[in-house]
């Protein structure tokens, strides 16, 4: 039994590829959470990369002057930092809510 090609708007695309971007976690697993084929995405992360967005065949524009001044170089990093102490209390607060759920499956027993 032949299966339909599924159509998926931009706006899954491009949150698809922005999970594997901005968390680092492996295409493959990303695609089974999402329930798309990991060949699927990798197409959308690379064309992203290659054209910065997953639904255009476009090359993304250049940025002009190509260099970064002193002052956006310091506010990415201080947005770098801020992503990284985000992204460390929401793995302590995963860590937390699976500690609760395996209490709460004890104390129902």
């Amino acid at each position: 039994m032949a299966s339909r090609k599924r159509i998926y708007d931009a706006e899954f695309r491009e949150g698809a590829v922005r999970i594997v971007t901005e968390t680092g976690k492996p295409i493959p697993e990303v695609a089974e959470d999402l329930g798309i084929h990991p060949g699927t995405l990798h197409s959308w992360v690379s064309r992203a990369r290659r054209n910065g967005s997953p639904s255009s065949d476009r090359p993304a524009a250049e940025p002009s002057g190509g260099r970064l001044r002193e002052s956006e170089r310091a506010e990415l990093e201080r947005l770098r930092a801020e992503a990284r102490e985000k992204d460390k209390r929401i793995r302590e607060l995963e860590m937390e809510r699976d500690v609760c759920k395996r209490f709460v499956a004890l104390w129902v027993k």
